[in-house]
């Protein structure tokens, strides 16, 4: 685990709700030993850290795909959710959606493009985490409407309550967390579904206030990258990097990170 600050950026120092101890995950795609070793680094940093009225977990999206478990990833933050942090720690736990999570909804309403798109960008695997045969892209739409069918029979209740419960963004303090970013023209009230799992450019290049510090992850980086105006919180882990948390504590910031 490495406990360290971003490059030198002129981020003005935003603030997590007071009492509120705030903690957000990057993308974990699969990952599920990462995951638990960050959530033990997490439980660590709580014990040793100032009395929180709160501990607050936002997850920045994108819990599947690519990774070797992404049922068991969707298992451990259900747990997270029901019964805290290891050892026991009661946690608020908010979870966002991702644009592979989008795919996987799309899929289950036999979208056959989306199908197709979800298995080359690691919906295959998910699938295996859940003991379903991927579709075959040369058999077209009735594979996908098969193998739909078979993930809907395989997947489990609350499972599948979870992927459609997702929230798309979370406001805090002086941040508001997406998975991907926000459109910079518009308010953040008014932000496109669409954008706030997708969007790219304009939002990374983009150098204007947008009111608060956008949290995301979506686009990932060899390190955590600070700007003024948003963090990127995706530091690679199903390539090799780091799983990683943020953590913001009254105008303090920090990151914890494990390798994969």
């Amino acid at each position: 685990m490495t406990d360290r600050f971003a490059p030198d950026a002129p981020l003005e120092r935003a603030a997590a709700p007071d009492g509120v101890r705030l903690y957000a995950i990057g993308d974990v795609h699969g990952c599920r030993q990462p995951l638990r070793r960050l959530l033990a680094e997490i439980a660590r940093d709580v014990d040793a850290a100032p009395a929180a009225q709160e501990v607050r977990i936002v997850f920045i999206g994108d819990y599947i795909d690519r990774g070797p478990d992404s049922a068991g990833v969707v298992d451990d933050v259900l747990a997270l959710t029901r019964d805290g942090l290891p050892g026991g720690r009661a946690v608020r736990v908010v979870t966002l959606k991702g644009n592979h999570e989008d795919y996987l909804l799309r899929f289950l309403e036999g979208d056959e493009q989306a199908g197709l798109g979800w298995m080359i960008n690691g919906g295959a695997e998910t699938l295996a985490s859940y003991d379903v045969e991927a579709p075959s892209a040369r058999l077209g739409a009735q594979a996908v409407g098969e193998a739909a069918a078979a993930f809907a029979r395989a997947l489990p209740a609350a499972h599948r309550a979870f992927y459609e419960g997702l929230a798309l963004c979370h406001e805090a303090g002086g941040y508001f967390f997406a998975h991907a970013g926000v459109r910079p023209a518009r308010p953040l009230d008014a932000q496109d579904p669409q954008d706030l799992i997708w969007i790219r450019e304009p939002f990374l290049s983009d150098e204007r206030d947008f009111g608060r510090v956008v949290v995301h992850g979506h686009t990932p980086r060899e390190r955590i990258e600070e700007r003024a105006n948003r963090i990127d919180i995706d530091t690679g882990a199903v390539y090799g990097g780091d799983l990683t948390a943020a953590c913001f504590w009254g105008t303090e910031r920090r990151y914890l990170q494990v390798s994969s």
